[in-house]
């Protein structure tokens, strides 16, 4: 059994393909009921016969309009499945699988300095690499889940085997012989295979990631019905919410975790998420009657992406039409009985439009893709253009459990005369700055917006992401002063030694840490709908990977200028910007370069924006259309 998202249930209609296309496949089976009933082969069939009609029409409205089934790949009942009940049972596993990522990446860095006794460079360099790696497999994962075992099964597997890594994590930070001994206080050195083993534990993790974080956000959206419109409008806040669980199992690592790893044992602070993955995971299968899956309308989604520039480049001598309706395209029968969705022809990347001109096929040429095909190659490649500026500020993100970290450790740290907070702790202020901002966004700004644009958004996804990333220099560049004041008070107080506290408050870095949970709300939530929105109709968990792959891709940037910074600045013993002596070194520096990157990317985005064309696609939702972005889209009846 491949999984739901390959083969719907089997109808006796049958629509045949014409041969010109570039796909493969030639025969389309009707995906779901709901489609099939409104096919005019139905309406002739009952057109005769009212009151058969109207039982008919009537039976439609019981399912959901979508094309989506059950495990069983059999249409699903609208009022029995989907929608925020069945999105319940997933928020959990959500909260919980973010509680024990935070867990682990928040306090990373001070587990490798302490415990492993690693440099401030070196642990750096292996959080960073950790937890870009958690964010790139889901490349891996989407893809698994969008040609072969479908979002559901993807899960599943993956799921376990990130059970698997949190559990050998814990014991690897649990057991005696596992972990470096310590006396006093005082670890000693970690052998070779305690570290071997560490080290497999995080990355089998990352492996379970790579299948569960591509594939739940999009099957909690599979949920709502894109052809109900109150369904849709109901989608619209999804990815908000969504993300709140994550910021309540982030704030529970940061604020809870952190301190029972640090003050009482670090088996204890990794044993808690992990009993909870497996608890939200059985709440998880709980709700499985109560699912919809999305069914696979295309064999191979992602080999388009490869036949269209092959074609348009096997074609580059032909001109193309001055009329774009000249080529090459189903009709709507054809969408209208499939389920499938039309894509409109858009005038950006035009010489792909040339992989859709008609040509005699007798002659050996190579058959033409469609428009909608071509458009789904264009818009992969319009969020690339988007994607690429999107990588310096998942960099400036990946501050916040590294140089943030070690920032805060030479700092006065103390609330009252005893109680002393993880310097990992203040991270929380993330968190809970989303968590607060969300359901103001939600409830609020999105409502006060729609009404000035137009917009069912509020504003637009780019709008959003721009606004995000704006804060975002503004949070760094107060990270930058701090820096600066925090190298006045070493000098004024004539402060050497790595390990002397500098007699700055750590709450003196709430300012940057406020900032960057405000930024996340709009650029985090809106990156993550962006991709998901923008990509092509059988390729949504893939396309989700954009905004995962940039983070992990975020991460191995400041991975490398951490580890370049070091070696230049540090050579012909010069003092390095990022060294082992935080007090001793120049992290104002390295803080005004990402200033000055952050800066110019804004410029770079901006410009890229400005040339993204979003996607137009036909879908009926009985008697209405769709809008997206906010202007509605003229579709051929």
């Amino acid at each position: 059994m491949r999984g739901t998202n390959i083969n719907g249930p089997s109808h006796p209609a049958v629509l045949q393909s014409s041969k010109s296309s570039c796909s493969t496949n030639t025969t389309y089976s009707l995906p779901t009921l709901p489609p099939i009933l409104q096919s005019s082969t139905f309406l002739t069939s009952y057109h005769r016969s009212n009151f058969g009609f109207i039982d008919l029409m009537e039976a439609n409205n019981d399912y959901t309009q979508d094309g989506t089934v059950d495990l069983r790949g059999q249409p699903v009942l609208a009022e029995k499945t989907g929608k925020w009940k069945a999105c319940s049972f997933l928020v959990g596993y959500e909260a919980f699988e973010r509680m024990a990522f935070y867990g682990i990446v928040s306090n990373l860095v001070v587990y490798l300095t302490t415990q492993l006794h690693e440099d401030t460079v070196s642990s750096v360099r292996n959080v960073n690499n950790w937890s870009g790696s958690v964010w790139i497999t889901p490349l891996l994962g989407a893809y698994v889940a969008d040609t072969y075992l479908g979002r559901f099964w993807t899960f599943t597997i993956s799921s376990l085997i990130y059970v698997m890594g949190m559990v050998l994590l814990t014991m690897a930070v649990s057991i005696k012989f596992m972990k470096p001994s310590c006396e006093n206080g005082v670890c000693n050195k970690a052998t070779a295979s305690q570290i071997a083993f560490f080290y497999a534990s995080l990355y089998i993790i990352a492996i379970g990631a790579g299948g569960t974080k591509p594939n739940i956000s999009t099957f909690g959206a599979d949920q709502f019905d894109d052809f109900n419109p109150q369904e849709k409008k109901l989608k619209v806040s999804f990815f908000n919410w969504w993300m709140f669980s994550t910021f309540a199992g982030a704030l529970l690592a940061t604020i809870g975790l952190v301190y029972i790893q640090e003050n009482l044992s670090w088996g204890l602070g990794y044993g808690i998420p992990t009993v909870g993955l497996i608890f939200s995971l059985v709440i998880f299968y709980i709700g499985t009657p109560n699912y919809r899956h999305k069914v696979r309308k295309s064999q191979y989604p992602a080999r388009d992406l490869f036949r269209v520039p092959i074609v348009a480049f096997a074609n580059r001598k032909i001109e193309l039409p001055n009329d774009p309706s000249e080529l090459h395209e189903f009709d709507m029968q054809y969408y209208f009985s499939t389920g499938k969705r039309q894509v409109h022809h858009t005038p950006v990347f035009r010489f792909l439009d040339k992989a859709a001109v008609k040509r005699d096929t007798s002659t050996g040429s190579r058959p033409p893709c469609t428009v909608t095909q071509v458009e789904g190659a264009k818009l992969i490649m319009g969020m690339a253009m988007i994607w690429l500026v999107t990588l310096i500020p998942s960099t400036i993100w990946a501050q916040i459990n590294t140089l943030f970290v070690k920032q805060g450790t030479t700092l006065d740290r103390h609330l009252g005369s005893r109680f002393q907070i993880p310097a990992a702790s203040l991270g929380s202020f993330v968190t809970l700055t989303m968590l607060l901002s969300v359901p103001m966004y939600d409830r609020y700004f999105v409502p006060f917006m729609r009404k000035k644009t137009g917009n069912p958004r509020g504003i637009t996804l780019l709008q959003r992401l721009g606004t995000g990333f704006l804060i975002q220099i503004v949070a760094i560049a107060i990270a930058y002063a701090m820096e600066v004041r925090r190298m006045q008070v070493i000098k004024m107080h004539h402060i050497n030694g790595p390990k002397e506290i500098v007699p700055m408050t750590i709450f003196c870095l709430l300012p940057q840490y406020v900032l960057l949970g405000v930024a996340d709300v709009f650029n985090a939530i809106g990156l993550l709908e962006f991709f998901y929105d923008q990509s092509p109709e059988d390729m949504q968990s893939l396309g989700t990977t954009f905004f995962t792959s940039g983070i992990g891709l975020g991460n191995f940037l400041n991975s490398f200028l951490v580890t370049m910074v070091d070696k230049i600045t540090g050579s012909n013993r010069g003092k390095s910007w990022i060294g082992n002596n935080m007090n001793d070194s120049h992290l104002d520096y390295y803080y005004g370069f990402l200033l000055v990157m952050s800066t110019l990317n804004l410029g770079a985005f901006l410009w890229a924006s400005k040339r993204y064309i979003y996607k137009r696609e036909s879908t009926e939702m009985k008697d209405e259309f769709v809008e997206l972005e906010g202007k509605a889209i003229d579709l051929l009846p």
